[in-house]
């Protein structure tokens, strides 16, 4: 992913409430249930740090979160990085009301070039990860 890339924009619609959909995005016991098991803590405050790493085929990812924009129960932004790779990326996920349903956006801004060698790091890569967690794992995790 390359900072010349337009931003990767993933939506998927509830049928939630926007505190439902605040909470999946935001409160870390519900996001150990649809998103990554192995955050270690979370906050939805400006200036809120948390890494924890993830393998894939060999390869490490020690993600770092920097908690950088919150509107409580319209928008949270964070900055993503990696401990062991160069580049950086922001991902806002923002809560629209619509009609009677909930839409969740999220954007991926790149803000310095990831490595082309890493498969993980593709913007290809990048919109299924999204996909899958938006409109597979959050959706079958909110229609419980």
């Amino acid at each position: 992913m390359k900072t010349t890339d337009e931003p990767i924009i993933v939506e998927q619609t509830f049928n939630s409430s926007i505190e439902t959909v605040w909470n999946a995005i935001t409160v870390l016991d519900e996001m150990h249930k649809w998103y990554f098991d192995n955050i270690l803590n979370f906050k939805p405050e400006v200036g809120f740090e948390t890494q924890f790493s993830i393998e894939n085929e060999g390869r490490i990812f020690v993600h770092k979160w920097i908690v950088t924009d919150v509107t409580p129960q319209k928008m949270i932004k964070y900055s993503w990085e990696f401990e062991e790779y160069p580049g950086k990326s922001t991902t806002a996920f923002e809560i629209l009301r619509e009609d009677e349903l909930t839409k969740l956006r999220l954007t991926v801004d790149v803000l310095k070039d990831f490595p082309d060698n890493i498969p993980e790091f593709k913007r290809e890569s990048c919109i299924a990860g999204w996909e899958y967690f938006l409109k597979n794992s959050l959706k079958d995790y909110l229609s419980k």
